[in-house]
């Protein structure tokens, strides 16, 4: 399953493109399966219908803790890091998190909890975080984790469209100096949601809670009511293992399904293989498990290889800027896979802040979330990497379950902004606008696969039309990305960003359509627009165009922006507040009433020089006003 050399590589993907059924087969062969699969792989993207290791039975706890048991029993696999470095951490060996994962499973079915039904998952970056996502896949039961910033109307919404029966949360969680009330946020949330019978409540901040009687109970008081006796349930290695909710183009979030057998075959292959992961080594993985980044490379990946994954609660500047580095020495990280956003947030901070850091345990380097820039690829490669650690820039999305496209660290020759070269089994190919294919080097497209992965999602929950038109529609027979790339003189891939209504901010994809129905409900709003512009820190900002009932004075204008904000911040959630907020007194539409983008976009990235031909827009003195305000 290891390549070893960039010779090993050319061959595992020659042979993954020639005969991908007999490729994945060998992989898979790694793996602890209850029943041999019948037929590799039954695919069309037409429908779209992908099945792999059809009729294999096995569950994915058995890969990730049992049989890891007589060999690395004692070995640490989730060492907790919390956000407070004076309180301290925990280590869980494979040992005692199948002990804990087991018991929890007991606790969920004695909740009423079956194979099939929906958890919600709404927790701190805990070591029970883990080991509930991994209960709910031992009992057969599909987790949906909800990231801990998100608002109770984002809640409900996940909640409601998932019909989960379940939510498992904690009475509050601490993210730097700040305390966040989840169950509070729950309880608002739950208002809206008939279908959730039962709320196991994680005890971590001892924030006042309210606990319904018939509905709410404590975790801790939970687990003395059973045994570590749980029998892992078998299934079908196309049955559902979660639904992870992502921003699309248009206003509601779509959960994307991925099954046990082929998103633990690719997430493990990929963990591996990208890495270079080593016995004992220690990885750090400083996403959040409520992005797919936590559940393919801190929880399943890592540990369905034997891995020690670190958890870490907190943020990377508190109680200072030294934060990732202090864990990084005390742990002997040895790998650290971090987004874009965090190292260029953490260049502000100069280097002095880094020198007092060893940091010598460090072997490799990764980059998530977001094309890294050149600025921030140099900097992480000289300060953190001390020009000795290869830097994995790694490319991939939710609804791939893993990485695609990426050097395999200390293999590729790595290029500063290129994501290189796709992984075995992967095969990009860039189309035009009209989805022919633009073959050579040299050149750029729209970026699409030709041929199923096993990682690659297999529906959105309950609506297979709209994973059909979202991702297969456009170009037949291709699955499209949604992102725009470039491929050089050398066949190495670089995302240029994406070209359809969805921003890319600090690496968490929001759909425009999403910020613009939070703005348009607040009062005095009649209309926005809103696009991305270029941000220092965040990669992508967001600029929102805000048409409103009356005009503004100064003092009226920043009061409403700020009201706007906490509007955003109530329905979606902190992270898809507006950076920049410009009242304006009309959109430029075409005649028929759509808007043109391309215009924002321009005028919020500066360049106002050449917005293109206006002349098929209703009112083209509308530019003229909006470029006069221009922030």
């Amino acid at each position: 399953m290891r390549i070893r050399s960039f010779e090993e590589y050319q061959a595992a993907y020659q042979k993954s493109v020639e005969d991908p059924e007999a490729f994945w087969a060998e992989v898979a062969q790694h793996f602890q399966w209850r029943k041999p699969w019948t037929k590799t792989l039954q695919w069309n993207f037409e429908e779209p219908s992908i099945k792999w290791f059809v009729g294999g039975k096995l569950n994915i706890t058995e890969n990730c803790l049992d049989r890891h048991l007589a060999e690395r029993g004692d070995q640490p696999a989730i060492i907790w890091e919390p956000n407070d470095p004076n309180e301290a951490g925990t280590t869980l060996t494979y040992r005692m998190l199948h002990d804990q994962v087991c018991r929890f499973a007991n606790v969920l079915k004695r909740n009423g909890v079956v194979k099939g039904d929906r958890v919600c998952i709404y927790m701190p970056m805990v070591p029970e975080l883990a080991i509930a996502v991994l209960a709910c896949a031992r009992i057969g039961a599909v987790h949906s984790v909800v990231f801990g910033g998100f608002s109770a109307q984002s809640i409900a919404d996940r909640i409601n469209d998932a019909q989960c029966k379940v939510v498992v949360t904690a009475d509050g969680s601490y993210r730097g100096n700040k305390e966040v009330p989840l169950k509070n946020t729950v309880d608002d949330a739950l208002i809206a949601c008939p279908s959730v019978k039962r709320v196991i409540v994680m005890t971590r901040t001892r924030t006042p809670v309210s606990m319904i009687k018939g509905r709410d109970v404590w975790w801790e008081q939970e687990l003395k009511q059973v045994t570590a006796d749980c029998p892992a349930e078998e299934m079908d290695a196309e049955d559902m293992l979660f639904i992870l909710y992502t921003s699309g183009s248009t206003g509601k979030p779509k959960g994307v399904v991925h099954t046990c057998g082929g998103y633990m075959v690719y997430a493990a292959y990929t963990f591996q293989n990208v890495f270079q992961y080593e016995n004992n080594q220690v990885h750090f993985c400083t996403a959040d498990i409520g992005w797919i980044t936590g559940h393919s490379y801190i929880v399943y990946g890592p540990l369905a290889c034997g891995a020690t994954s670190l958890i870490f609660e907190g943020v990377p500047t508190y109680p200072d800027a030294g934060r990732f580095w202090d864990i990084t020495d005390k742990h002997n990280v040895n790998i650290l896979y971090t987004a874009p956003t965090a190292i260029r947030s953490l260049m502000g901070f100069g280097t002095d802040v880094v020198a007092k850091h060893d940091l010598s345990s460090l072997q490799v380097l990764g980059s998530v979330g977001e094309p890294i820039n050149a600025e921030a690829w140099h900097w992480y490669d000289d300060n953190i990497g001390k020009n000795r650690c290869p830097i994995v820039d790694t490319w991939w999305q939710t609804e791939t379950g893993g990485i695609l496209i990426s050097p395999l660290a200390g293999i590729t020759k790595t290029k500063p902004t290129f994501a290189t070269l796709p992984l075995p089994g992967v095969q990009p190919i860039l189309v035009d606008e009209n989805g022919k294919e633009i073959e050579g080097n040299g050149v750029s497209g729209n970026l699409c696969m030709k041929f199923p992965w096993p990682g690659i999602l297999r529906t959105t929950y309950g609506d297979h039309e709209r994973c059909r038109q979202t991702y297969f529609a456009t170009y037949p027979g291709l699955y499209f990305t949604g992102d725009g790339c470039l491929r050089d003189e050398d066949g190495y891939y670089r995302i240029t960003g994406r070209v359809d209504d969805v921003l890319n901010v600090s690496g968490h994809r929001i759909g425009t359509a999403e910020v613009e129905n939070a703005i348009n409900m607040h009062t005095g709003v009649v209309e926005s627009a809103v696009v991305g512009y270029p941000h220092d820190i965040k990669g992508q900002g967001i600029y929102a165009y805000v048409i409103t009932e009356h005009e503004l004075d100064d003092k009226d204008a920043d009061l409403t922006k700020r009201d706007i904000n906490a509007t955003v911040s109530r329905v979606i959630g902190p992270i898809a507040k507006p950076d920049k907020i410009q009242f304006v007194s009309g959109l430029p539409k075409t005649r028929s009433g759509k808007i043109m983008r391309r215009i924002l976009r321009k005028i919020a990235e500066g360049d106002t020089s050449n917005l293109g031909d206006t002349t098929t827009l209703l009112d083209p003195a509308v530019v003229e006003d909006i470029k006069a305000g221009a922030l």
